[in-house]
């Protein structure tokens, strides 16, 4: 169950997107496992993909076709993630690409494939392209909720996000979905997300905005620090709305705003549906003498396997977050005695050293909260980054090492 409130919005329907969800039985027979996003003729893409070296192979493929031409569709599939494959995953990749071209009438450049499930086995791939007009009879444009749930693998529910703004005059419409529950510490993108919006933008402004509102939503989040695979992260524009440039500071700030926060709310989502996650935990550090310094010390605290734990067992012990923050990869010649840690509104560490003030009763009484924020100030100077994560459970272990069976 995840931690707080995670239920599907009423999702604006996006002008020129039309999602539709099959079956393929790639992993249980039965399962809406296949998910086909049908945009509009026109429209533009971004993406941003993991950094992994092992990327899937339909990752590959995405980008390459994202370089030759601007979408028209967009193939899901759960179940397998067609990495660690070799030659033959990417034959597969680029054989859903055709086939999904031979029954729309588009090119195959003009298809992006993504898989998210079990590493290494190979793509069952007659199913999937046997699956594929199930998907397709199924295109709407108020598939959205279907599609979320369409996209899971170990998620326990589906995650969606939507908005809307005024801008000239027009209503403009944003929404998304995404999947993840672990495996996570994405790199440039997080495990699936396709967010969509009606408003008019080119393909490099687009691929800015993507970028930027990456930057603070999928890349500041983390469950146990593993980068997948097969991260992936699409913007699409249909471009049937007002027309948006940087021309038109006032209206892009106003997309901007909305855009950032349908991506925010798809990435804490993730974090709130952790594989095994009892606990939400914001880390909040401050007066960093650097952004990457910041972050290096946000991450180095939210991967600590003895903070994490302590999360869950709701166990106050202060001295795995020093040591968590005193080993941060970048941070030289910390002076300690100006370190200043909050658990939630509870004074923990000042001077280098427990609080005067801080009470174990205290302390206890907060990590008995299902949401918490541990404010990290280094007194360095007056950067400041916030990361999301959750604690380690036991289920967190069952999940995974049952994963396959």
């Amino acid at each position: 169950m995840a931690v707080g409130e995670l239920t599907l919005p009423e999702f604006n329907a996006v002008q020129g997107l039309k999602l539709g969800t099959g079956s393929a039985g790639i992993k249980k027979t039965g399962r809406k496992d296949l998910v086909i996003l049908e945009l509009a003729a026109g429209s533009h893409s971004a993406g941003v993909f993991t950094l992994n070296a092992f990327c899937a192979a339909p990752v590959q493929l995405a980008k390459k076709h994202l370089q030759q031409a601007q979408p028209r569709y967009l193939v899901i599939n759960t179940g397998n993630a067609n990495a660690g494959t070799g030659p033959q995953g990417l034959q597969d990749a680029e054989r859903t690409c055709v086939e999904v071209a031979s029954l729309m009438g588009c090119r195959p450049e003009e298809v992006l494939p993504f898989s998210t499930g079990v590493i290494g086995e190979p793509l069952p791939i007659e199913l999937l392209l046997a699956g594929l007009p199930s998907a397709i009879a199924d295109l709407n444009d108020l598939g959205w909720a279907a599609a979320a749930s369409g996209i899971m693998t170990t998620d326990t529910l589906p995650k969606g996000a939507t908005a809307r703004c005024e801008i000239q005059g027009q209503t403009v419409r944003i929404s998304g979905i995404t999947k993840g529950a672990g495996m996570i510490k994405p790199d440039m993108a997080t495990m699936l997300g396709f967010i969509a919006t009606d408003a008019s933008l080119s393909q490099p402004l687009l691929k800015k905005l993507l970028k930027q509102s990456c930057d603070i939503s999928f890349n500041r989040i983390t469950i146990d620090g593993d980068t997948s695979t097969n991260d992936s992260c699409i913007l699409m524009a249909t471009n049937q709305g007002p027309h948006l440039s940087e021309d038109q500071p006032d209206d892009l700030a106003c997309f901007v705003e909305a855009l950032n926060q349908v991506m925010q709310e798809l990435a804490l989502a993730i974090v709130r549906d952790g594989e095994g996650a009892t606990k939400f935990v914001r880390i909040q550090v401050e007066e960093a003498a650097s952004q990457k310094e910041a972050l290096s010390v946000a991450y180095t605290v939210a991967h600590s396997p003895l903070v994490k734990t302590a999360l869950y067992a709701s166990d106050a012990n202060w001295g795995r977050i020093l040591a968590a923050v005193g080993r941060a990869p970048g941070l030289e010649s910390l002076n300690v005695e100006g370190v200043t840690v909050y658990l939630g509104d509870v004074l923990l560490v000042e001077q280098g050293g427990r609080a005067a003030s801080y009470t174990e009763e205290a302390g206890s009484a907060v990590m008995q909260e299902a949401e918490i924020t541990l404010k990290i100030q280094l007194g360095r100077g007056q950067h400041c980054e916030d990361v999301w994560t959750c604690d380690f459970s036991h289920d967190y272990v069952t999940i995974n090492a049952d994963y396959r069976t």
